[in-house]
């Protein structure tokens, strides 16, 4: 049965432009301490600057302030957030954190478990990561065969998550865990989600070194990991329904097409102000798109202000998005060509490098192509 997609339009008030100022003039003084200018924001961790952010008051912006947060609205965090990506500022420490983690302890937790972690979280001090891909799934989420066996006091946790973005920094981590047998008739069924210690006995963190050379992603080995009955988060056996909520902050943020662009404005600033036709044309078809998928992330935002769970749009984003940022480097190289390397001096050699290096990851992160579509397609009754 088809039933449709919902993007309803949405303008930003008044106050999400006073936020602006305030987060600009945050930056500006971050700028001047280096921290700005960087490719894929989210993976460079930088904790001061987490810290500062948090006492200024921007981590936390849509949680109450009982638990550290700030009471203001989800298009408000919208424009921290693009704002901060945009000049390329290092987020990643706090990021899932306070993307994702965060908002599933409001949702789920216990009382016990945001008075705990939330505030940590909001002053920018508590790192969170995610406990989703393993080695033999992948973005097959449903086929995570990592265990829980419940012993006394709490549960023995057995086997790897793969692919996990900053375990090596992280406190915590947010887990999907097979708490029940598979039943071949609901693979959906039998998970919990777990509140994890990384720093409790029976996990080892290995590095997964990307093609840049750099360590973002990890393999985490759990062997016989207790995790006590109160680091369960929400119900037992209903942790697929909870991931699925989850997603949809990961699926659908402005990171997803905002990877790229310290690329996209320093070929806006190569260019100049007298482009050719050609040039003219690369940088208005980038643009539109770019315009595009912003009011589409802004439309997600607002329903997930609402407490609605947007699946198929949050994946439509995120498919869109990624592909944009892969073709931004692609169209900009036929502007400047250039030899791409990290260590150049000139901003648009070394950023396209990065560029290069980076935009193959970011079609997996939040799930593959191929699942997100399928996804997309059983919301318009194709399968």
């Amino acid at each position: 049965m088809f039933q449709g997609l919902n993007f309803p339009p949405l303008d930003l008030p008044p106050e999400c432009e006073e936020i602006r100022q305030e987060i600009r003039a945050f930056l500006a003084e971050e700028k001047a301490r280096g921290n700005a200018g960087n490719i894929e924001a989210m993976a460079r961790y930088t904790p001061e600057y987490s810290q500062r952010l948090g006492q200024a008051g921007f981590i936390g912006l849509t949680w109450p302030k009982q638990y550290g947060g700030h009471e203001r609205t989800a298009l408000e965090r919208y424009v921290v957030t693009e704002e901060m990506l945009s000049a390329g500022a290092p987020t990643g420490c706090h990021w899932i954190a306070d993307r994702q983690s965060g908002p599933l302890l409001l949702k789920y937790g216990t009382e016990e478990q945001r008075q705990k972690i939330l505030p940590g979280i909001a002053a920018g001090e508590l790192y969170f990561c995610i406990g989703m891909s393993e080695p033999n799934s992948g973005s097959d989420l449903a086929g995570a065969q990592t265990r829980a066996t419940k012993t006394d006091g709490g549960w023995l946790l057995n086997g790897t998550k793969l692919w996990t973005s900053g375990a090596h920094v992280c406190h915590y981590m947010v887990a999907l865990v097979r708490t029940s047998p598979l039943d071949p008739e609901n693979r959906h069924a039998g998970f919990s989600q777990m509140l994890i210690d990384l720093s409790s006995d029976g996990i080892e963190i290995n590095p997964v070194i990307n093609l840049s050379g750099e360590h973002h992603f990890n393999e985490e080995v759990f062997t016989d990991c207790f995790v006590p009955d109160d680091c369960v988060i929400g119900e037992i056996g209903d942790g697929w329904n909870q991931v699925m909520s989850e997603l949809g902050y990961e699926r659908s943020g402005p990171e997803r097409f905002l990877s790229t662009f310290q690329l996209f404005a320093e070929l806006v600033e190569a260019v100049g102000d007298n482009p050719t036709d050609h040039e003219a044309q690369v940088i208005g078809r980038l643009s539109s798109q770019l315009i595009t998928l912003r009011q589409m992330s802004l439309s997600v935002a607002g329903m997930l202000g609402e407490a609605k769970v947007p699946v198929a749009e949050s994946a439509i984003v995120k498919d869109l998005g990624t592909n944009y940022c892969k073709l931004v480097p692609e169209f900009s190289r036929t502007i400047i060509d250039t030899m791409p390397s990290q260590k150049s001096a000139d901003l648009y050699a070394a950023k396209m490098a990065s560029a290069i290096l980076t935009v193959p990851s970011l079609t997996i992160q939040g799930g593959t192509r191929e699942i997100l579509r399928g996804m997309i397609a059983r919301s318009l009754g194709m399968r």
